[in-house]
């Protein structure tokens, strides 16, 4: 009854002090012609970071959002001991057994970084840990890790970025006596060791933090040696590996293309292999098997399909198909046991897990309880292992650890998320279809508790972008708004992968409109059958969903009370007009090149800051990362500018928040996290309020 229990006691959010005067960005007319169109943008100028009137602008921009915020103070203590007393502060997480040694990662009370550790042969031997990154953060406001031990145990390679701007270093540690190595490099984007514990392999970015060098190194010594570099602007070089350390693989990626140089691990002083020669709009994945090679491609099938190749002659020539997607379906994944194969196959919005025998062919798929839910391989460091880690999660579920048993066909549950006061069975999911304009199906998925009344505050967020799905995930900070009545929704918009690499076609380039449409679409839907209204709907979105929100606003600004959005990619076409951005050219496949005419006046006929009109808007918060190289900062900035020298209704705030100590994910420390959603539920709470309950 705890979750009752909070609303009936929760405070009421006060209005917001209104009377706090908005910080105002100077104009200084900047002129843009492009194809015969002339466009002046007055806040250009807000790129400049060493411009000192441009931190002091958005400090301006700080105070004045904590200003108009400050009654709700009390309110903001409270969603964050809500949100705290929920979470088990000291934890760990599933031991996973590898090269004798079990890797588990856990978390003590009061400190805001993970420990990551392991015990040699058995859980009660004595704890050794790898690295704490609460040590690293001293006298940091972000920190982010990532590691690899040596294959004999004795060395850990760690990568760290202290700013958020994903600049990621690249260090040794001897396990054995603790000390670093001398040995380090800059601007790494990945990292695998070879079998001889000595040489590592590892790729680098450029000044537009492109990942385009592949690299050998053995410890200690002076030089690298350059093994590949990827010259083409629209690509990207990815570095991965066998789960049987066999092989590593050197991927080129566009958005649309790739090509697949092999390492063999065994032989480093080996030149890379070309598995084979890239064509435009091919991709393939590949992964070994035994004398063969796994592959998962797009050649031929559009939704992928999976070939196998010997690994002594495994260009195109010799690939073998072994499955084929049935109608509707999409191969998202593949991983390969030496008994079986997990193929991760998605249909109607829900990707599903379906193992293969390798000895017999036969197939099946894990069984879940819910409809609609997320499902992936957890950690399976081990090749050779009759048991499959599974990780799942629901809207409504916290994440589970399952063990699986393909022959009995199973499921063992190792852990569940501790939620304090939480009961699942009091909350419900549903996933619907909302109709577009142009008769597409688009899904819609609702998470509210079961007694809640409608129509309801709802929170609709939407992403549509990549080919990314946006998969439903946990999180236990939201169950303060669905214990105050509120349902979350979130509309699986075209651009996004929710149904297959058709859904993404459907989405980009010149079909990009159907992305906003569809939220449109999907806000009118909910509140045509009642879930909610105008008055109560808010709108959320990070990055490219900040794209489809803010093309939504400026479209169809009424049909939303209020709007959340993070990190926007709103300022298009000039971002894309610079090709010294990071992510710039490599995206001229998703959303068009605006040095291309036609191209152009797509992207020109959607841009939020572009189209940003004398019209009400409905209140917002916008948050930045000072040190953001996905989406630069000064894209909020700038929208927020035009959009508070244009909009007519002033009565609403419009409140910009940038965190001058992170970058695109916000901030690193979970302490620090739980306190900057706290602020953004309340500031839901303030200007769309609390739901009801039905009484029994």
């Amino acid at each position: 009854m705890l979750g009752l229990s909070l609303w009936t006691l929760s405070l009421v959010a006060p209005p917001l002090d209104l009377s706090v005067p908005e910080p105002v960005a100077e104009r200084r007319p900047h002129v843009r012609q492009i194809h015969g169109e002339r466009f002046q943008d007055d806040y250009f100028w807000l790129r400049v970071r060493k411009d000192p009137a441009v931190r002091k602008f958005l400090e301006a921009c700080n105070e004045h959002a904590d200003a108009v915020m400050a009654p709700t103070k009390p309110l903001q203590e409270q969603l964050y001991k809500e949100i705290l007393g929920r979470i088990r502060e000291t934890d760990s997480s599933v031991p996973v057994f590898d090269r004798g040694y079990y890797y588990y990662t856990r978390t003590e009370k009061g400190k805001p970084y993970p420990i990551h550790c392991r015990k040699k042969g058995g859980l009660g031997a004595k704890e050794e840990v790898l690295l704490d990154l609460n040590q690293l953060a001293r006298g940091k406001r972000y920190v982010d890790a990532s590691y690899s031990v040596s294959p004999n145990g004795r060395l850990l390679a760690y990568t760290l970025d202290t700013t958020g701007s994903r600049d990621y270093e690249l260090f040794f540690k001897d396990l054995s006596t603790g000390r670093t190595l001398p040995d380090r490099f800059g601007t790494v984007t990945g990292m695998v060791w070879a079998s001889d514990n000595r040489t590592v392999f590892y790729t680098t970015e450029d000044a537009a933090k492109r990942s385009y060098r592949l690299y050998r190194r053995r410890l200690g010594s002076r030089q690298p040696t350059l093994l590949y570099e990827e010259k083409d602007p629209l690509y990207n070089l990815l570095l991965t590996e066998d789960r049987n350390h066999r092989f590593a693989y050197a991927i080129s990626e566009s958005m649309e293309t790739t090509e697949c140089r092999v390492l063999d691990l065994n032989a480093p002083d080996k030149a890379p292999r070309l598995l084979q020669r890239r064509r435009e709009g091919v991709e393939y994945y590949p992964t070994s098997f035994g004398d063969k090679f796994l592959i998962r491609t797009n050649d031929g099938v559009r939704e992928f399909r999976l070939v196998v190749a010997p690994v002594a002659s495994p260009d195109r020539r010799h690939w073998k198909t072994v499955l084929t997607p049935r109608r509707g379906e999409t191969i998202e994944d593949v991983d390969a046991f030496r008994r079986h194969w997990v193929v991760r196959i998605r249909r109607d919005a829900v990707a599903s897990l379906r193992v293969l025998d390798v000895r017999t062919w036969s197939a099946h798929t894990v069984a879940f309880p819910e409809p609609y839910y997320s499902a992936s391989l957890g950690s399976n460091p081990m090749f050779d292992t009759k048991r499959l880690r599974i990780e799942y999660q629901s809207a409504i579920t916290p994440a589970t650890v399952y063990d699986y048993d393909p022959t009995t066909r199973s499921l063992k549950q190792v852990k569940r998320q501790t939620v304090y006061g939480y009961d699942p069975s009091r909350y419900e999911v549903r996933l619907l279809w909302a109709k577009a304009r142009d008769g597409e199906r688009v899904p819609v998925a609702l998470a509210f508790r079961r007694d809640a009344q409608r129509p309801a505050p709802t929170l609709l967020e939407a992403y549509g972008a990549y080919g990314i799905p946006n998969d439903p995930y946990f999180r236990s900070s939201f169950v303060s708004l669905l214990d105050r009545g509120w349902i979350l929704a979130s509309a699986l918009v075209r651009g996004g992968g929710e149904l297959g690499e058709r859904w993404h076609d459907a989405g980009k380039m010149a079909s990009k409109q159907n992305t906003f449409r569809d939220l449109v679409d999907c806000a009118r839907f909910l509140q045509t059958e009642g879930w909610t209204s105008p008055q109560l709907l808010a709108v959320s979105g990070g990055s490219a969903g900040g794209l489809t929100v803010g093309a939504a606003l400026n479209s169809n600004a009424e049909l939303f009370r209020s709007a959340l959005v993070y990190v926007p990619f709103v300022d298009v076409v000039n971002t894309m007009l610079d090709e010294t951005l990071p992510l710039t050219t490599g995206e001229f496949i998703e959303w068009g090149n605006p040095k291309i005419p036609q191209q152009y006046r797509w992207i020109r006929a959607y841009s939020p800051y572009d189209n940003v009109a004398p019209k009400d808007y409905p209140a917002m918060l916008v948050r930045t990362g000072w040190n953001d190289t996905n989406v630069p900062y000064w894209e909020a900035a700038k929208w927020v500018a035009r959009l508070r020298a244009l909009r007519t209704d002033r009565s609403k705030p419009l409140l910009l928040k940038v965190d001058f100590s992170t970058g695109h994910g916000g901030a690193s420390g979970r302490y620090d996290a739980l306190r900057d959603e706290a602020f953004d539920q309340a500031f839901l709470l303030a200007t769309v309020g609390e739901g009801s309950f039905r009484v029994p």
